[in-house]
């Protein structure tokens, strides 16, 4: 019999999971619109995915002492709420980074038509996906400029480069950092109007990070305008309700999904499982997956695009934009791009 003392409500999208808690605890598995203040009132645990927003309006009256996360960001619970109210919170950062990395590289080789060696990328944001992302372009021979003033500031060195030298020289731009809309380095709406008129290249745009990091109608303007080349969009404001104009001008356009990868979500949800188990010190439980490998050092274009084609979600979403969320919710989960064989061309 589970032990009753132990609520715990698990987000029901989340794979690889159901039935592994209950031998421990009172599990129930609900839908984000099911996760409610009154769901949440005697829980103990909370396992969730972005949709499921955490804050004072979700809490207040909860008995809620730990939320998990099966995503890298956390924009979407409330942390300074949760710190002054003892309440832990467990993100899985890098689960899902060599999908997004896959997703970056499958889009421009379908909306560039020269070898990528010949391009400059601006990758805004080397954390867990920034990083990939640049190692993957380097392989590919292709010039690399990176961004991250946090890093730079705690780092230091000179291999670094600002939005403005991004802005001018760069033929693909891609945004990798996390959504926060206070500080030195606030990225809600970090390619604005300014930004955009600043664009020297009308490069490829890439938003696979958060959908407010971009300014929409600003981005759709520029792209009027002729300041930027081809679009590539997993990420929107105001998912699932999406902007219906920027939709039929991105070349790419998907329903973010671009960190869905099977290893990524087998990654996540052992993250979970983890963070429940130690939490409430029961016994360890793993998901009913092989736990995969290390993500690819090295990839080739013949390999990335034989493990993804991002325009067959593009038709899709484009024909049924009111599916965005069942479109997500549903998708079919997708191997991860493959090691480099060695001594194979880059592309």
């Amino acid at each position: 019999m589970p032990n009753s003392n132990i609520r715990i409500i698990i987000e029901k999208n989340i794979p690889y999971v159901k039935g592994l808690l209950d031998p421990y605890a009172t599990v129930s598995y609900l839908a984000p619109e099911e996760i409610t203040p009154k769901a949440v009132r005697d829980i103990d645990g909370l396992v969730i995915r972005t949709r499921t927003k955490c804050d004072a309006a979700l809490l207040a009256k909860s008995d809620c002492k730990i939320i998990a996360t099966a995503t890298i960001g956390t924009d979407h619970i409330d942390k300074d709420y949760c710190e002054r109210n003892s309440i832990i919170v467990v993100n899985a950062p890098g689960c899902n980074a060599p999908a997004v990395a896959q997703y970056v590289f499958a889009s421009l080789m379908q909306v560039v038509n020269r070898r990528l060696s010949q391009y400059t990328i601006g990758i805004v944001g080397v954390g867990h996906v920034g990083s990939i992302v640049s190692r993957w372009a380097k392989g590919l021979g292709m010039r690399v400029l990176e961004c991250d003033p946090p890093r730079q500031r705690a780092e230091g060195g000179d291999g670094w480069s600002d939005l403005a030298t991004i802005a001018r020289e760069a033929d693909i731009i891609t945004f990798h950092t996390p959504l926060t809309r206070e500080g030195e380095d606030a990225t809600y709406h970090l390619a604005g109007e300014e930004f955009f008129r600043s664009l020297r290249r009308a490069p490829v745009i890439i938003n696979s990070a958060r959908g407010s990091i971009v300014d929409t109608p600003a981005l759709i303007d520029a792209k009027k305008k002729g300041l930027v080349g081809p679009l590539v969009i997993d990420c929107w404001e105001g998912e699932p309700t999406i902007s219906r104009e920027l939709l039929e001008l991105a070349d790419v356009a998907t329903p973010h999904i671009a960190g869905y990868s099977q290893n990524g979500k087998i990654r996540a949800s052992q993250v979970v499982m983890d963070a429940m188990s130690t939490f409430f010190m029961i016994p360890r439980v793993t998901v009913d997956m092989p736990l995969p490998p290390a993500p690819a050092r090295k990839v080739t274009v013949a390999g990335v695009m034989e493990s993804y084609d991002p325009l067959t979600d593009t038709k899709t979403l484009k024909a049924s934009p009111e599916d965005f969320e069942n479109l997500r919710n549903h998708y079919s989960l997708r191997p991860e791009a493959p090691e480099a064989v060695a001594n194979s061309l880059a592309d």
